[in-house]
């Protein structure tokens, strides 16, 4: 279930390693008062003390500093923020990574205004921002082991990654909400033994779309 938009404005950090990107996503957010540039650096080193202040963190895939994009979001998922991936023209291996280390949408920079925009909004309110560039890093990638969900368990993840609470997925699915929560403790660990962990709900919607659980975002 995607969160809800808070009352102050999103506080947001910009990690990117060329100066002329950063004064342009500065120049792009100072006229939104939902939306709060708190700081632009480049490294995710620089941005480590303001962590607690920060409710998401627009991220380039590839930086000069030699840190991965995997090594970037367990660093930054350890202090609870969110990430969108904000990139030029990544391989498609990069965009794979980028995908399974757990950002909520990848957005290109050449994208227009309103685009981006509206992908930094959702993400940083926890929704999942359904880009193709996120799409085809999904299609592309050979290495999704499969979680082996039995069919009740593909019915009651599709219900509650779509966004049903446990109540309504209960309801649809005839079980008990403790059977749900044990369905899903069971689905949590089957991905995790994959090698494909899903934490959060966010995860489990993008385990759903990997495996054809749920319809990938259109085109």
């Amino acid at each position: 279930m995607p969160e809800s938009f808070p009352s102050r404005p999103l506080r947001i950090a910009h990690v990117e390693d060329h100066e002329t990107v950063q004064l342009g996503l500065a120049a792009l957010l100072a006229p939104e008062p939902d939306l709060e540039l708190l700081r632009s650096a480049f490294t995710v080193d620089d941005i480590v003390p303001l962590l607690d202040e920060i409710d998401l963190v627009v991220l380039d895939i590839r930086l000069s500093d030699g840190s991965t994009i995997t090594s970037n979001l367990s660093r930054l998922h350890e202090h609870g923020v969110h990430v969108l991936a904000f990139t030029a023209a990544e391989t498609a291996s990069d965009l794979r990574a980028a995908s399974r280390a757990g950002v909520l949408g990848i957005v290109r920079k050449s994208e227009a205004r309103e685009v981006i925009l509206d992908a930094i909004r959702q993400a940083g309110c926890g929704e999942t921002v359904a880009t193709t560039e996120w799409a085809a890093a999904l299609d592309s990638d050979p290495e999704l082991e499969s979680a082996k969900l039995s069919p009740k368990e593909q019915e009651v993840l599709a219900l509650y990654a779509s966004g049903d609470k446990s109540i309504t997925v209960a309801n649809r699915a005839g079980l008990s909400t403790n059977t749900v929560a044990e369905y899903v403790r069971r689905i949590r660990h089957k991905y995790a033994m994959a090698g494909r962990p899903a934490y959060t709900k966010i995860d489990l919607y993008k385990r759903a779309v990997e495996d054809g659980i749920l319809p990938r975002p259109e085109s």
